[in-house]
């Protein structure tokens, strides 16, 4: 992700919290749960085989798209609901918890409106990429019709 589309940044002791216009990410700091994240981020298969596993202690980066809900819990922390892996808290103080549920709240309906705007574009694209092969064969049927009248 670049910079340019950087809305927040939380800066903890331990870890950082960057919210940008898609995607909420969670990086750890220190410790070996930094260099499992770094392992998991850099390698895809191994991101997508085991993330699931891992997802509780090393939070990966999270689509806008993806998230079903945000609240604040009992401890003033930031929860985050996704159909795609287990819920995810965000130890946070209160007034960064609230700063943060506010962007989200903001972020993820536009976030999810341009992937339906996605998903339609790429359905329309394939429709006119069919319509076209059609034409295509008229077309090619029609020149072979017309030599064999010749």
């Amino acid at each position: 992700m670049s910079t340019e589309d950087l809305v927040l940044v939380i800066d903890k002791p331990s870890f950082e919290v960057k919210l940008h216009e898609s995607l909420l990410e969670v990086d750890l700091k220190k410790s070996a749960r930094k260099k499992l994240e770094d392992a998991l981020e850099s390698s895809p298969s191994l991101r997508g085989s085991l993330g699931f596993i891992f997802q509780s202690v090393v939070p990966l980066d999270i689509p806008l798209k993806d998230i079903e809900s945000v609240e604040l819990d009992e401890k003033k922390q930031v929860k985050i609901r996704t159909h795609h892996r287990r819920d995810i808290t965000i130890p946070l103080e209160a007034s960064e918890s609230m700063r943060l549920i506010s962007k989200l709240e903001e972020l993820i309906p536009l976030a999810k409106q341009r992937e339906m705007e996605r998903i339609l574009a790429s359905k329309e694209a394939k429709k006119e990429l069919a319509r076209e092969g059609m034409e295509s064969k008229r077309a090619m049927t029609e020149r072979i019709q017309g030599r064999e009248r010749e």
